[in-house]
């Protein structure tokens, strides 16, 4: 390893979260080493919505003027490396890079989101973030009134069709299998003319990523402009988890509502640690994670 660098804090991931947690220390004067591998989750999105002032932009765009801001504060250094491990010293921590680095800081943030697993669906993860998306505030308006699938089942399914009704009726739910509803929610759903099919999906045909139609192992066809997914995710980062920082039921990183861990010192926000996914939520978490950061620090030396 090479000679050991000191800071304040090192923020694990350089997104919307991690350069929103720097911004706040950066004003504080606080030393911050942000270290980010270049590969956010979002970087098949085509647009960014559903966040005042940049709505419809790439998320490319917001994220590089957000680092160019960033950056203007001199005591925050941002560098492409991806964090491999860290370990608990007497005062703080020690991260190791893959670039070979080993940085120190007495506190930690990791703000690295989560890894989503793509389904075993032939033209599913070209389509993830295109036309096969999450979440119907951050895309259901720009695809309303089209032809929409749901590729779900049981209550993912159901609290999908609730939400995406409002903004379409050309509405299909594909349970790529036996279906899973309870009576009351096939009820409901007949009622709202939401037809379920229960044929296993081989295919989704699409042109640079924007889906036609859903092709069933019978090969049978649906034509279908938008699907909603929500696939099973990990957490792209597994350091906090080795230095005993708690998940959830749902696999999201434990907080105390100010971001902190269960771990003295580690902080975490952003989308691993909150199930709205969104650009808005991770800006915020991030935010709440350095101010209270800040905090922590000035009384430990007040």
């Amino acid at each position: 390893m090479n000679t050991n660098h000191h800071f304040d804090v090192i923020i694990v991931g350089g997104s919307y979260a991690g350069l929103s947690a720097a911004m706040a220390l950066g004003r504080s004067l606080r030393n911050v080493l942000i270290l980010d591998s270049g590969l956010p989750c979002n970087r098949q999105t085509p647009y960014s919505h559903n966040f005042i002032t940049q709505d419809g932009v790439k998320p490319a765009e917001i994220a590089s003027v957000a680092k160019a801001q960033v950056l203007k504060y001199d005591t925050v250094q941002f560098k492409n490396d991806l964090a491999i491990s860290g370990t608990k010293t007497g005062s703080g921590f020690v991260i190791n890079t893959e670039k070979g680095y080993s940085y120190f800081a007495e506190k930690l943030v990791f703000a690295t989101g989560i890894k989503d697993i793509m389904l075993p669906v032939e033209g599913f993860s070209e389509c993830w973030g295109i036309s096969v998306i999450h979440c119907p505030y951050c895309h259901g308006y720009e695809v309303k009134d089209e032809i929409t699938g749901i590729l779900a089942n049981g209550e993912f399914a159901y609290h999908y069709a609730q939400l995406v009704s409002n903004l379409t009726k050309k509405l299909a739910i594909f349970t790529n299998g036996k279906a899973e509803f309870t009576a009351e929610q096939a009820e409901k759903l007949k009622q709202h003319q939401i037809s379920v099919i229960e044929t296993s999906v081989k295919k989704l045909q699409h042109e640079n990523g924007y889906i036609k139609q859903i092709i069933f192992d019978d090969d049978s066809v649906f034509p279908v402009n938008a699907v909603y997914a929500r696939p099973a995710f990990e957490q792209h980062c597994k350091i906090p988890e080795s230095l005993g920082c708690e998940v959830n039921e749902m696999g999201l990183f434990n907080t105390n509502g100010f971001q902190k861990t269960n771990i003295d010192g580690i902080y975490v926000c952003g989308d691993n640690c909150n199930p709205m996914r969104s650009v808005a939520n991770a800006v915020a978490s991030g935010n709440l994670a350095g101010a209270m950061i800040n905090r922590e620090l000035v009384a430990g030396s007040f």
